[in-house]
């Protein structure tokens, strides 16, 4: 069954050019994954452009054919190199994956 991978990050940076700046490369990094982790269905990268002072800034919703194939993309040399990137930039994480219903 598929598996639905959410992630959100609000970033630690409080100057908004800079903060845009930050997103913009998350997003390019997270989206450079694309293709290159087998099992991986689809990946979309969004920036938050409504509430910024409430809303988390950047969030990740990706599919995977199964279980076994998001624990490959957790440790994929790709994936860990655009995490680096990450974590040095974001204040908080939240996480949620979910088994989509078969239609």
């Amino acid at each position: 069954m598929t598996i639905r991978h959410v992630v959100s990050w609000r970033l630690a940076e409080s100057d908004p050019a800079l903060k845009a700046a930050q997103a913009a490369e998350i997003k390019a990094g997270l989206e450079s994954l694309r293709g290159q982790i087998s099992g991986m269905s689809a990946l979309d990268v969004g920036i938050n452009t409504i509430g910024p002072e409430t809303n988390w800034d950047v969030v990740l919703i990706a599919d995977y054919a199964d279980e076994a194939a998001l624990a490959a993309y957790q440790v994929h040399p790709a994936h860990v190199a655009v995490t680096g990137v990450i974590r040095g930039l974001v204040a908080e994480r939240s996480c949620v994956d979910f088994e989509l219903a078969a239609l």
